[in-house]
């Protein structure tokens, strides 16, 4: 889990809007740096949803990002609600309720039955203390999210900083970042253990907002070059 505190105002990542001018300049990150600025201001929108945060951090869990792409449509095509958007038919994230009513068979079916305990959990405990979670700030979220059986520090990072917008909180050695930075650049020799990463990453970026950025930029990087978008601000 982060041990970053919670911070004033000043401190906070902007909440939808971060600039290149965010990202740290350590001289050793330099050809990192160089891939990540070409994408420009980067908006991301916090996901409206806590629940689905939580879902979908749930889903993330062990898998690499493929594979959690594909069980995250897999599960929601099945089980949650449809609405028509001027981009197609988007599947909603299945209700706690419904979470609470699938079989093993029912989550076996969909690629979710490695999930389906802290699933469970985690709709039993947001439909009691869903509305409370929802006014926390990061910090104290993932000091919530991690008191759920099968939450553990990443996957509560991983939410909190969905839900809030705040990538400070991220788990910054998971694999996903990990990966994206070395893709972006493969001329950089970065540690390969989660623990030695991250050290490395609050190095290169000490202040709260840089550490936000340098997070999200490599992240919405590695979504670019996921969905075949190189080059092109996304939201994550």
């Amino acid at each position: 889990m982060s041990s970053i505190e919670e911070g004033g105002a000043a401190e906070q990542p902007s909440p939808a809007f971060t600039s290149p001018v965010d990202l740290p300049a350590p001289r050793k990150a330099g050809p990192l740096l160089a891939e990540l600025v070409r994408l420009g201001t980067v908006v991301r929108l916090n996901n409206p949803s806590l629940w689905d945060a939580v879902t979908t951090a749930i889903l993330r869990q062990v898998v690499s990002a493929k594979q959690a792409l594909r069980k995250h449509r897999a599960f929601y095509g099945a089980y949650g609600r449809t609405v028509a958007t001027a981009v197609g038919d988007l599947p909603l994230v299945p209700s706690p309720e419904t979470v609470l009513g699938l079989s093993d068979d029912g989550f076996a079916s969909v690629g979710t039955k490695f999930n389906r305990r802290a699933l469970r959990a985690a709709a039993e405990a947001y439909l009691d203390r869903g509305d409370y979670w929802s006014a926390l700030g990061p910090e104290s979220l993932m000091k919530e999210l991690v008191g759920v059986r099968g939450i553990g520090p990443w996957t509560a990072s991983a939410a909190a900083a969905d839900f809030t917008g705040d990538f400070s909180v991220y788990p910054h050695g998971d694999l996903a970042v990990r990966t994206w930075a070395q893709k972006a650049a493969p001329g950089l020799e970065l540690p390969q253990t989660e623990a030695e990463f991250e050290a490395l990453w609050r190095r290169w970026a000490p202040a709260r907002p840089q550490l936000h950025a340098l997070t999200l930029f490599t992240l919405t990087w590695g979504n670019n070059d996921l969905n075949g978008r190189r080059g092109h601000p996304s939201d994550l």
